[in-house]
């Protein structure tokens, strides 16, 4: 028979539900019903399929499809009940004394449409509420228990990072190159999967590019892009050959246990010119800048305007976050359970920093024809500033 492990501690579960339930009777939230995975991990310790319904009051209720024995194991509820199908919800929901819900929150960010009709007619008589906003808030404060896990995701990004010198070699393609750093950092326990919570993004680990191909727009979220291997990916890796004296941006995410740390690092074969050199120092010097400023209470919006004041007079506005008319317009996420958490650091975000947030700030400089220089790092927000959880050199590494 399989046994199957359960990672998330009783204490820290029993915190997160706590926790939620505030924000539903603050909201005036009488219940909430999580489908999306990574919430679904975050409060009930497993991703089986199925509905996680916590109500303000009383105990969780999670309702599984598949696989239920599985659920069973690795969820530390106390009430798990096999269900086949979501229209028994409310008698399995009253068979365990709940109500229904006057005002039922859904996670209406990532809800497909069906999917909230469906549920519109199961609860006929409730209220739909967008629930999203507050889940992510919770989620964007890390417990110690969570803060630990993505240090030892970011010793394992730096331990990837501290590889690339004994793979890479002149004349291999990107792809080759990025297929040999993955299987490393596969052995070192990465799972492979990188949630991220927008609608229709991607990403298999991360981008490493090289020279002017680092450079080539797409439709990712990013500063970069790259060619990929083919249109139907259109980002990341492709087979742009690897030169001597050109940057290469390995931009990777380590993902160990859930948690994510997310990590850029710019290496060369041979010297890099001048120009790109400045540009690389201009962005250690922006995100030292953040690193001091970035204390509790600082408004995100405020940071983003103080980088790109910095950047432009350094000489780099046109260049800084990417070149030409559609340059992101963010300059550092929040990073958990997904790649894309609370808070962003973005044009006209009125949310202050609080201690325990972690966010991935990565100020880069795009310059078509040449490549990308910049850093990434993961970063943690204390009361002394923002504490970096990657520790490999921000300095650009010339083999």
């Amino acid at each position: 028979m399989n046994q199957f492990d359960k990672t998330l501690p009783e204490a820290e579960q029993k915190t997160r539900i706590v926790g939620l339930q505030a924000r539903l009777e603050t909201n005036n939230v009488d219940g909430v019903l999580i489908l999306q995975k990574a919430d679904m991990f975050y409060y009930a310790g497993t991703t089986q399929q199925g509905w996680l319904y916590i109500p303000a009051q009383g105990e969780p209720v999670l309702m599984i499809f598949k696989d239920y024995q599985r659920a069973m194991e690795e969820s530390g509820l106390a009430q798990v009940v096999s269900l086949v199908s979501p229209k028994d919800i409310p008698q399995t929901l009253g068979a365990y004394g709940h109500l229904m819900p006057r005002h039922l929150g859904l996670e209406l960010d990532v809800l497909t449409v069906n999917l909230y009709l469906l549920f519109k007619k199961i609860f006929s008589g409730s209220t739909l509420m967008d629930i999203s906003p507050q889940i992510r808030l919770q989620r964007a404060v890390k417990s110690d228990y969570e803060i630990d896990l993505m240090r030892k995701a970011s010793h394992m990004a730096d331990k990837v990072a501290a590889k690339v010198p004994d793979i890479i070699r002149e004349g291999m393609t990107e792809i080759e190159f990025a297929g040999l750093l993955e299987a490393y950092a596969r052995s070192l326990g990465h799972q492979g999967l990188i949630r991220m919570r927008m609608w229709d993004n991607d990403l298999f680990y991360g981008h490493i590019m090289a020279g002017p191909g680092a450079a080539v727009p797409s439709c990712f979220a990013s500063p970069t892009g790259g060619r990929g291997v083919n249109p139907s990916i259109a980002q990341g890796p492709g087979f742009t050959t690897i030169k001597r004296n050109e940057p290469v941006m390995v931009d990777y995410v380590f993902v160990l246990n859930g948690y994510i740390s997310d990590h850029t690092r710019i290496f060369s074969l041979g010297k890099l010119p001048g120009d790109l050199l400045s540009a690389h120092n201009a962005m250690l010097e922006i995100q030292e800048m953040v690193k001091q400023h970035a204390t509790p209470g600082t408004v995100t919006g405020d940071i983003y305007d103080r980088m790109m004041s910095m950047a432009e007079a350094k000489g780099y506005k046109d260049n800084f976050m990417g070149a030409g008319e559609r340059r992101i317009r963010f300059t550092g996420h929040g990073i958990g359970l997904e790649l894309d958490e609370f808070p962003f650091i973005a044009q006209g975000q009125k949310l202050a920093l609080e201690n325990g947030m972690i966010m991935a700030l990565e100020p880069k400089t795009v310059i078509p024809g040449k490549g990308v220089v910049g850093i990434e790092n993961s970063l943690l927000v204390t009361d002394n500033g923002l504490e970096s959880l990657t520790t490999f050199s921000d300095e650009i590494t010339i083999l």
